[in-house]
This record gives C-alpha cells, structure tokens and sequence, in this order.
C-alpha cells in the first residue's frame, strides 16, 4: 500500500542517467492526431455492423454514444491527472501516488494486455484488410495463413519506426490520422444521400430471445449473476453492444503516457486528450447513422460492413476508398500501441518493479530502445499465430478496469493533495469520477463471463512477477528501508 509522492514523480529522472532524456517534442495538435490515430479504427470499420446485426439495430448509435459518453468521463479524469502529473507511466503512476505500489502494478500490467493484445489483433485485421483488397495469397495474408506474414510485417516495419523516435512516429501517425478522418467524412458526406427512413424503422428493435449463444461462459455477467434470461435489441440489447463497442473508444488514453514528452502538458494534455475523443465520438456517431440508414441492419456485413453497404447501394468505387481508410486507420492504431507500450515498461523499470535494462533510454533515439524492440518481436509473434477471436472484449474490460481506477484517482488526490498545482481541474468532483467509476463497472457487467475469467487469469500472472521480482527490487521500498536504518542508526547511537 506505500504510494510515491507525487513531487517525488515529477522530478523522477532527473539525475538518473539510464532513465533521463525523454525529449519534449510534442505539442497539443500532435498529441491529438495520436489520439485520433489509436482510437479510430477496428472499432468503426468492424464493429458497427456486427453490434447493429446482433445485437442493437440502428439504435447502435445510442450504444456508441454511451461509449462515448463514458469515455467522456474518463477522459476528464485523465486530464486533470496527465496535466497535473505528466509521466510517461500515466495511469500507472496515477494509482501509485494514490491507492498504492500494488495498485499501481495491476494497472501497468492491465495497460500492457490492453495494448500489446490490442496491437497484435488489429496487426492481423490490417493483413485482412490487405489481402482483401490487392488479392493478395490467403497463405501468407489474412486470418486462414497458418502463419500471419502480413501482420509480421506490419508490426515489424511500425516497430521500426517506433524504435527510431518520437519525432518520426507523430509525422507518421499525423499523416495517416488525416487519411482516415477525410474518408470518415466522405462516408458521412456521400452516404447520407443514400439514407432511408424506413431502414431506420423500428429505431430500436424489440426485444426478443437471443439467437447467439450466450449461455453459461459466453452470456453477460450482470445475466449470469441475476439469472435472467438473454436477450437482443431492446434496451439490454443496446447495452451489450455499447459494451462492446466500447473497443471503438480505446487507445485514447495512452496520449497520457506521452507527458514527458509534452512541451507543455498543463495546456496541451486535456486539450489532446478531450480534443482527440471529441472528434472521434462525432465522426463515430456520423458513420453509424449514415450506415444504419444506407441498409437495413439485418441485411450488414460483419465482416466489411461500411464498404459493402456502398457495394449494396451500387457504388462500388466508394469500396477502394474505404479500403484506404481502414488500412491507414489500421496502421497508425498500431504504431501509436507501439509507442505507447514501451512508455509503460519505462516507467516501471524506473521504480524498480522491472530490470533496469528494460527501460534505459537510447542516446541516439531518445526512445526506449531496448523494450521497443522487444515488444515489437513479441506482438509480431502474438498477431502470426494467434486468431482474432474473443479479443475485442479482452481490451474492452482491460480498459474500463484502468479508467475506473483513474477516476478514484481523482477523487483521492483531490482529498490528499488539495493543493496541488492543477492546470486543468475535472469539473464536479467527486460527482464526475463516481459517474466515470460506476458506469465503467456496469459496462464491465455486461462483457461475458469467460472475459472475466480470462482476465483474472492475466491478473494472477502478473501478481506472481510483481511478489517473485518487483515487490522487493522496488526503489520505493529501498528507499524506505534505508531510511529505517538510517533512523536505526541515530536511535542507537542516542
């Protein structure tokens, strides 16, 4: 339970040689073409249409407004702290000022699952994406390769650029961001011509029994606590997807690991972090309409749902465009996942909870060299075997685990710490964290059981590397038992 002073933190690495020299290089715009780059991808192009199938109807728009509302919450949260504490550990160190070491190390290590998982299924969706557009071999591209080659190359070139420096991966990242977010807004601008009112009628289909399989394992937790019977459409229906697509939303926060690489992250961090889920959440909302209205919801792909319903409304060239978009959207998810991973091992390794090594700082790149590389070879491998299956959840409840933690965050630093500087101030506290806290944790109720429990098994692991190495190689408890000696010392010498 020993938390760090969050002083202490904003001077960390100050004489440190192996952990110094992360450069600020990033301002507001930069920060939210990352943000925008992480989070709009898999989500919209894949997502919408299996959740308006399944489960939502068109009223998959109220499910990603929820999502985005809650989101919303999170990210004022996170802005207040990454303004007040920039860190390149984010929601790590967050928890490690205010709840504790433990704490804080079930979070690093909840972040580490949520991106290097994330990064390796959206690695194996752009070498679907890929394959399907330029016809390329189904042995070495797509999800029926026995091994992925496509995603190793995807991971590997990114991984490169990651690994060279930051400079380079905004440049990177910036340009993609604005591929992707132009042919957002065509979809929108050309779609609504195609829109029919009687597509979007019932808005919100009745409830009826589901026909998926969701008994035992697979069924909602909320559903196997309370015994009720599943259920798609109608409300629960709009719920379950909003947990689901709230995949669409994730990513967003790891613009908070980028603080100490922010020229001024009092100004810029809230308006990278609200700025970038504001722009998304809208153009998200924009593409559901439009798609829901262009085809009936039971008639969408849910495989490619936004470029065939233009197939399905006979234009067919919009498809090359749309491939464009999701193959660009695809890449800068995951190279900023790339750049994100690597920060959270920094940070870890510079209280000791990791090797040293781990996180050493390049003096030729200015990155962390060594884990950017090793994470690379790690996800390459991941995205070459492993299929996309249950993975979207996976990130889902990894994610809202971290924002609920955030948003007590706030709260405690808010009663621990009243003076502290804070150059952006989450407005309604404590109002705002438990509205971010509690409608986390009711998305989480509505993930499947077998996601939980898969979860709990991530957990475990890392609780048995954190009691075998980080627990007693921590620098704050060095510090702590020098100084007991110390006192020792002076008590004896008395």
């Amino acid at each position: 339970m020993r938390t760090k002073n969050v002083e202490t933190v904003l001077h960390q690495g100050d004489s440190d040689a192996d952990h110094a020299h992360l450069q600020k290089r990033l301002k507001a715009r930069d920060l939210m073409g990352f943000g925008i780059g992480i989070v709009i991808g898999t989500g919209i192009f894949t997502l919408t249409g299996v959740q308006a199938k399944l489960n939502a109807g068109p009223a998959v728009v109220i499910s990603f407004a929820i999502a985005g509302v809650v989101s919303m919450l999170a990210a004022l949260c996170y802005a207040e702290l990454a303004a007040a504490v920039p860190t390149a550990g984010s929601a790590y160190t967050y928890a490690y000022t205010t709840i504790g070491e433990l704490a804080a190390w079930i979070i690093a290590w909840d972040l580490l699952l949520e991106f290097m998982l994330g990064a390796a299924t959206v690695s194996r969706g752009w070498s679907g994406y890929l394959q399907d557009s330029l016809g390329l071999p189904t042995s070495l591209f797509g999800e029926d390769a026995p091994v992925n080659v496509g995603a190793i190359l995807v991971v590997a070139v990114l991984g490169c650029v990651a690994a060279v420096g930051i400079r380079e991966a905004k440049w990177v990242t910036n340009v993609l961001v604005l591929v992707k977010v132009a042919v957002c807004i065509f979809v929108i601008a050309v779609g609504i011509f195609f829109v029919k009112a009687s597509n979007l009628t019932p808005f919100i289909p009745p409830s009826r029994p589901s026909e998926e399989s969701s008994a035992g394992l697979k069924q909602p937790l909320w559903q196997f606590v309370s015994g009720a019977e599943p259920t798609a459409y109608g409300l629960s229906g709009v719920i379950v997807a909003a947990a689901v697509v709230f995949f669409a939303y994730t990513g967003f926060e790891a613009v908070a690991n980028l603080g100490e690489e922010t020229e001024n992250p009092g100004r810029d961090m809230p308006r990278g972090l609200i700025g970038s889920l504001a722009v998304c959440t809208l153009l998200y909302l924009g593409v559901c309409l439009v798609l829901t209205g262009m085809v009936n919801y039971t008639d969408l792909s849910e495989g490619a749902p936004i470029s065939d319903a233009f197939g399905q409304v006979g234009l067919d060239w919009a498809k090359v465009l749309v491939g464009i978009a999701a193959v660009a959207g695809l890449t800068s998810v995951i190279l900023v996942e790339l750049v994100a991973v690597p920060r959270i091992m920094f940070a870890l390794s510079r209280d000791g909870l990791l090797p040293a090594a781990v996180g050493r700082i390049s003096p030729k790149t200015s990155t962390p060299f060594a884990a950017t590389v090793g994470v690379t070879i790690v996800i390459a491998l991941i995205s070459a075997f492993v299929p996309i299956d249950v993975l979207a959840e996976m990130v889902s409840i990894g994610t809202l685990f971290a924002f609920t933690v955030v948003a007590i965050a706030v709260a405690v630093l808010r009663r621990t710490k009243p003076r502290m500087e804070r150059p952006f101030r989450t407005p309604a506290v404590p109002l705002v964290p438990i509205l971010s806290a509690v409608s986390c944790v009711g998305l989480m109720s509505a993930l499947a059981v077998e996601t939980w429990l898969r979860f709990l098994v991530w957990l475990a692991v890392g609780l048995a590397i954190y009691f075998g190495y980080g627990r007693r190689h921590s620098l704050l408890d060095q510090a702590e038992e020098a100084a007991a000696a110390r006192q020792a010392k002076v008590a004896g010498e008395a």
